[in-house]
């Protein structure tokens, strides 16, 4: 079965790769680098001929507002034609848990905007919803920095390891489309800014925590319930612990 993975040579993209692959599917790995644009459409058609799946984890480079929203309706616009020129049968995408409950934020009105393109196609489609990725932790460190503090949220977060979601791309792919989403998470719930202060300790990171239920994530603000799933999720099985010791040797 030929795969199209956009979005295919990125941390996502590239583990669910190689898992397909090895269960002997035929993927493309399709993103600029590889000659294929979905802002510009280079290359689509050349990548999407004889295809009957394509997943989408192409990822707008800004967090900006308009230029987040401006990636995902061309980029989700494009792909969605050039999947119905090519007689795709399903079309998967990733998206975030939460995306419904945090339209304050421009990025997650985006991803939104993106899934009612997908639902509207016509295209046999599955969406999943994920949790924060664990390598994502240091990029939350890092927006709510303040000199040596970080204020952070102690709003519930229930963060996935990479390996985790690619192995539930790769079972997506390789499975029937439900015209519907599905959740996955990571196997611990805990508050953001506990997390948080346990990785940077952990990376002998001298920043210290600051629990402000006042503080905004990417210009949201946070409840308990914002950025978890209790919609009987797929839970990997990586711990932070695990996965932590892995990121540290590479």
């Amino acid at each position: 079965m030929k795969i199209v993975i956009i979005g295919g040579t990125g941390l996502i993209g590239s583990k669910t790769t190689e898992r397909l692959r090895k269960q002997g599917q035929e993927v493309i790995a399709a993103a600029p680098n590889t000659g294929v644009n979905t802002i510009t459409g280079e290359g689509l058609a050349e990548a999407l001929a004889g295809a009957e799946v394509v997943i989408d984890l192409a990822n707008s480079p800004s967090f900006e507002d308009k230029a987040a929203m401006d990636f995902f309706e061309t980029s989700g616009r494009n792909l969605l034609a050039a999947d119905k020129v090519a007689g795709v049968r399903h079309h998967i995408a990733l998206s975030v848990v939460g995306t419904e409950r945090l339209q304050d934020v421009g990025y997650f009105r985006a991803k939104l905007r993106q899934e009612e393109l997908i639902k509207a196609s016509g295209i046999p489609y599955t969406i999943v919803h994920s949790t924060q990725f664990m390598e994502f932790l240091a990029g939350i460190a890092k927006s709510g920095t303040v000199g040596v503090a970080v204020h952070l949220s102690p709003a519930y977060i229930q963060p996935i390891a990479s390996d985790d979601v690619a192995d539930a791309m790769a079972d997506v792919a390789l499975a029937a489309p439900i015209n519907g989403t599905i959740e996955i998470s990571g196997p611990e719930r805990v508050r953001m800014s506990e997390l948080v202060a346990r990785y940077l300790k952990t990376a002998g990171d001298p920043r210290k925590v600051v629990a402000d239920p006042e503080a905004l994530y990417f210009g949201g603000r946070l409840n308990d319930n914002s950025l978890v799933s209790d919609n009987n999720p797929r839970l990997g099985h990586i711990t932070f612990e695990q996965w932590f010791a892995t990121a540290a040797r590479k």
